[in-house]
């Protein structure tokens, strides 16, 4: 059965049925914590606990750690950008992991970005070193995975697109809320990462509602490529793609044969001026709800709550 960790300013706690036991241990990193196994083991048998709501949540995965993200991994997400799934290569990006925030911090919007998008992903959490060259298979593969979290990748998408600059347009500061638990896995319960549902709301309006069964890449194919040329650590993170949903959208097939043929600067400006009229893109005050969990309830990453603020 699964382990949820929570992390605050100043400890860590295991949520059991009673509330949050605090852990017995002398960690200050998520590689630190998930290397003394024995001390979350002990308090998700402790007696001595908590309200979990009595607890200020902070992303249970610190920084500094490698923050490296796939694209374009879900299909309803590449058929909504008017790609072909079937087509698309697996490809990796990395992220500032000092754009990592908590789940129920503000998300800051420079003062410079008119675009602002979001993207409910599952984060992978390696529990343990992944030199370059590892051979991954289906048996040891939760020895590298050892949780998971609920992750929202934050984008500039006026930075991004235009630059094809996504390191700096997904990296500002409190672009990845993180949490609010990091959910360890145990026996076999990888096996069900298919069935996780990840839904994100803004403002109460459901805008994404996808399980894991559209994702193109799942984990044991992503890991064996992410091996070929980036160590991961203990306590790093992989960020899995987003399903359809976002507030980006791609032009109708004729109108973009005719961007295509234009000037990049006049192309990209008639793009963002249509772009500027969509609703969906992130507001100031407006509030951001991430979870993904089985439809059952059997392994459940919790929710997050965020709230946009314009700088």
């Amino acid at each position: 059965m699964s382990i949820s960790v929570l992390r605050t300013a100043d400890a860590w706690w295991v949520v059991t049925p009673a509330g949050a036991a605090r852990v017995d241990t002398r960690a200050t990193t998520t590689g630190q914590l998930l290397a003394d196994r024995q001390a979350i083991v002990a308090a998700s048998a402790s007696s001595e606990v908590v309200p979990v709501e009595s607890l200020a949540p902070v992303s249970p995965v610190t920084a500094p750690c490698r923050v490296v993200a796939q694209m374009t991994n879900f299909a309803s997400h590449v058929r909504d950008s008017g790609g072909d799934p079937a087509t698309v290569p697996l490809t990796f990006f990395r992220k500032a992991s000092g754009s990592i925030s908590g789940p129920h911090d503000d998300v800051i919007r420079p003062a410079h970005v008119r675009l602002l998008d979001y993207e409910v992903e599952i984060g992978l959490v390696f529990g343990r070193e992944m030199p370059v060259g590892s051979k991954i298979t289906s048996d040891n593969l939760a020895d590298y995975i050892t949780g998971l979290v609920v992750t929202n990748d934050i984008s500039a998408r006026d930075v991004q697109l235009p630059k094809t600059q996504f390191y700096e347009a997904k990296s500002y500061p409190t672009f990845t809320p993180v949490g609010p638990v990091l959910v360890l896995l145990e026996g076999d319960e990888l096996k069900r990462f298919t069935d996780l549902r990840l839904r994100l709301w803004v403002n109460g309006a459901l805008r994404q509602d996808m399980t894991v069964a559209d994702m193109i890449y799942r984990p044991l194919e992503t890991l064996r490529a992410l091996t070929g040329f980036q160590r991961m650590d203990a306590g790093d993170l992989l960020l899995t793609g987003t399903p359809v949903g976002t507030a980006i959208s791609a032009p109708p097939k004729p109108v973009e044969i005719i961007g295509s043929l234009l000037p990049p600067a006049v192309k990209w400006k008639l793009f963002f001026k249509s772009q500027a009229k969509n609703p969906k893109y992130l507001r100031d005050g407006d509030v951001i709800e991430a979870a993904i969990s089985t439809d059952d309830g059997a392994i459940d990453l919790g929710r997050q709550r965020t709230t946009v603020r314009y700088r």
